[in-house]
Protein backbone atom coordinates (compact mmCIF):
# COMPACT_ATOMS: atom_id res chain seq x y z
CA UNK A 1 0.00 0.00 0.00
CA UNK A 2 1.47 3.37 -0.95
CA UNK A 3 1.36 6.35 1.35
CA UNK A 4 -1.34 7.96 -0.81
CA UNK A 5 -3.63 4.97 -0.19
CA UNK A 6 -3.63 5.48 3.56
CA UNK A 7 -7.00 6.78 4.87
CA UNK A 8 -5.40 9.36 7.18
CA UNK A 9 -3.32 10.69 4.28
CA UNK A 10 -6.47 11.02 2.15
CA UNK A 11 -8.20 12.86 5.00
CA UNK A 12 -5.17 15.13 5.39
CA UNK A 13 -5.08 15.82 1.63
CA UNK A 14 -8.80 16.67 1.61
CA UNK A 15 -8.41 18.93 4.66
CA UNK A 16 -5.45 20.72 3.06
CA UNK A 17 -7.44 21.33 -0.09
CA UNK A 18 -10.48 22.64 1.83
CA UNK A 19 -8.58 24.71 4.39
CA UNK A 20 -5.56 25.87 2.40
CA UNK A 21 -6.73 25.47 -1.19
CA UNK A 22 -3.47 23.71 -1.92
CA UNK A 23 -2.85 20.86 -4.29
CA UNK A 24 -1.03 17.69 -3.32
CA UNK A 25 2.15 19.02 -4.93
CA UNK A 26 1.88 22.33 -3.08
CA UNK A 27 1.40 20.43 0.18
CA UNK A 28 4.46 18.28 -0.53
CA UNK A 29 6.51 21.39 -1.35
CA UNK A 30 5.39 23.01 1.91
CA UNK A 31 6.15 19.83 3.87
CA UNK A 32 9.61 19.58 2.28
CA UNK A 33 10.40 23.21 3.13
CA UNK A 34 9.21 22.72 6.72
CA UNK A 35 11.27 19.56 7.06
CA UNK A 36 14.37 21.35 5.76
CA UNK A 37 13.93 24.12 8.33
CA UNK A 38 13.61 21.56 11.12
CA UNK A 39 16.67 19.68 9.90
CA UNK A 40 18.72 22.90 9.88
CA UNK A 41 17.92 23.44 13.56
CA UNK A 42 18.56 19.85 14.64
CA UNK A 43 21.68 19.33 12.53
CA UNK A 44 23.48 22.18 14.26
CA UNK A 45 22.94 20.59 17.67
CA UNK A 46 23.84 17.07 16.60
CA UNK A 47 26.95 18.21 14.74
CA UNK A 48 28.17 20.20 17.76
CA UNK A 49 27.52 17.23 20.05
CA UNK A 50 29.29 14.82 17.72
CA UNK A 51 32.27 17.14 17.37
CA UNK A 52 32.49 17.53 21.15
CA UNK A 53 32.30 13.77 21.69
CA UNK A 54 34.96 13.04 19.09
CA UNK A 55 37.44 15.27 20.92
CA UNK A 56 36.99 13.68 24.35
CA UNK A 57 39.45 10.77 23.97
CA UNK A 58 42.19 13.31 23.32
CA UNK A 59 41.61 15.06 26.63
CA UNK A 60 43.97 14.43 29.51
CA UNK A 61 41.34 13.13 31.97
CA UNK A 62 39.75 10.66 29.52
CA UNK A 63 41.94 7.93 30.99
CA UNK A 64 40.19 8.52 34.36
CA UNK A 65 36.90 7.13 33.00
CA UNK A 66 35.71 3.84 34.46
CA UNK A 67 34.92 0.91 32.16
CA UNK A 68 31.22 1.75 32.56
CA UNK A 69 31.83 5.37 31.54
CA UNK A 70 33.92 4.31 28.53
CA UNK A 71 31.05 2.05 27.49
CA UNK A 72 28.56 4.90 27.88
CA UNK A 73 30.90 7.14 25.89
CA UNK A 74 31.20 4.67 23.00
CA UNK A 75 27.44 4.07 22.83
CA UNK A 76 26.84 7.83 22.96
CA UNK A 77 29.33 8.47 20.15
CA UNK A 78 27.66 5.76 18.05
CA UNK A 79 24.23 7.31 18.66
CA UNK A 80 25.47 10.79 17.86
CA UNK A 81 27.17 9.69 14.64
CA UNK A 82 24.08 7.67 13.63
CA UNK A 83 21.92 10.71 14.32
CA UNK A 84 24.19 12.89 12.18
CA UNK A 85 23.93 10.41 9.32
CA UNK A 86 20.15 10.11 9.60
CA UNK A 87 19.70 13.88 9.64
CA UNK A 88 22.06 14.50 6.72
CA UNK A 89 20.66 11.67 4.57
CA UNK A 90 17.63 13.65 3.28
CA UNK A 91 19.99 16.04 1.47
CA UNK A 92 21.69 13.10 -0.23
CA UNK A 93 18.38 11.53 -1.15
CA UNK A 94 17.23 14.84 -2.60
CA UNK A 95 20.31 14.90 -4.80
CA UNK A 96 19.71 11.30 -5.91
CA UNK A 97 16.06 11.83 -6.89
CA UNK A 98 16.38 15.42 -8.13
CA UNK A 99 14.19 16.01 -11.19
CA UNK A 100 12.77 12.50 -11.06
CA UNK A 101 9.31 13.63 -9.89
CA UNK A 102 9.79 11.68 -6.66
CA UNK A 103 8.62 14.36 -4.22
CA UNK A 104 6.17 12.05 -2.38
CA UNK A 105 8.92 9.47 -1.78
CA UNK A 106 11.45 12.18 -0.87
CA UNK A 107 9.17 13.79 1.72
CA UNK A 108 7.98 10.49 3.23
CA UNK A 109 11.47 8.98 3.43
CA UNK A 110 13.05 12.17 4.75
CA UNK A 111 10.31 12.47 7.38
CA UNK A 112 11.07 8.95 8.63
CA UNK A 113 14.82 9.58 8.63
CA UNK A 114 14.32 12.84 10.54
CA UNK A 115 12.18 11.09 13.16
CA UNK A 116 14.84 8.39 13.62
CA UNK A 117 17.58 11.05 13.66
CA UNK A 118 15.81 13.07 16.33
CA UNK A 119 15.22 9.93 18.43
CA UNK A 120 18.89 8.90 18.24
CA UNK A 121 19.92 12.49 18.98
CA UNK A 122 17.74 12.39 22.10
CA UNK A 123 19.33 9.10 23.13
CA UNK A 124 22.78 10.61 22.57
CA UNK A 125 21.87 13.60 24.74
CA UNK A 126 20.74 11.23 27.49
CA UNK A 127 24.06 9.40 27.12
CA UNK A 128 26.01 12.64 27.48
CA UNK A 129 24.07 13.51 30.63
CA UNK A 130 24.77 10.03 32.03
CA UNK A 131 28.47 10.28 31.18
CA UNK A 132 29.01 13.75 32.60
CA UNK A 133 27.05 13.26 35.84
CA UNK A 134 28.60 9.84 36.35
CA UNK A 135 32.12 11.20 35.91
CA UNK A 136 31.67 14.41 37.89
CA UNK A 137 29.50 13.13 40.77
CA UNK A 138 28.77 9.38 40.76
CA UNK A 139 27.28 6.65 38.54
CA UNK A 140 24.10 6.62 40.65
CA UNK A 141 23.57 10.37 40.20
CA UNK A 142 24.41 9.91 36.52
CA UNK A 143 21.63 7.34 36.14
CA UNK A 144 19.12 9.61 37.89
CA UNK A 145 20.11 12.57 35.72
CA UNK A 146 19.88 10.41 32.59
CA UNK A 147 16.37 9.24 33.52
CA UNK A 148 15.31 12.85 34.10
CA UNK A 149 16.79 13.86 30.74
CA UNK A 150 15.05 10.95 28.98
CA UNK A 151 11.70 11.82 30.56
CA UNK A 152 12.15 15.47 29.57
CA UNK A 153 13.05 14.57 25.98
CA UNK A 154 10.15 12.16 25.55
CA UNK A 155 7.76 14.52 27.32
CA UNK A 156 8.73 17.54 25.26
CA UNK A 157 8.71 15.52 22.05
CA UNK A 158 5.23 14.17 22.76
CA UNK A 159 3.87 17.42 24.23
CA UNK A 160 2.15 18.53 21.02
CA UNK A 161 0.55 15.11 20.58
CA UNK A 162 -0.67 15.10 24.18
CA UNK A 163 -2.07 18.63 23.87
CA UNK A 164 -3.74 17.79 20.57
CA UNK A 165 -5.33 14.68 22.08
CA UNK A 166 -6.46 16.71 25.07
CA UNK A 167 -7.98 19.41 22.84
CA UNK A 168 -9.80 16.78 20.79
CA UNK A 169 -11.20 15.28 23.99
CA UNK A 170 -12.27 18.75 25.18
CA UNK A 171 -13.84 19.48 21.76
CA UNK A 172 -15.74 16.18 21.82
CA UNK A 173 -17.05 16.92 25.31
CA UNK A 174 -18.21 20.41 24.33
CA UNK A 175 -19.93 19.05 21.21
CA UNK A 176 -21.78 16.47 23.31
CA UNK A 177 -22.97 18.92 25.95
CA UNK A 178 -26.58 20.17 25.79
CA UNK A 179 -25.38 23.77 25.47
CA UNK A 180 -23.79 23.00 22.11
CA UNK A 181 -27.19 22.01 20.65
CA UNK A 182 -28.46 25.59 20.53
Amino acid sequence: MSEGDDASTRDDTQWNYRARHETETQRLDRNWEGLLQELRVVQTGVQLLTGFLLTLPFQQRFSDLTDFEVGVYLVTVALSVASTMLLVAPAGIHRMVFRQHALPVLVATSHRLAMCGIATFGAALVGVVLLIFSFVISPRVGLVAAVVAAVMFVGLTLLATILRWRNRTDDNRSQQSPASDS
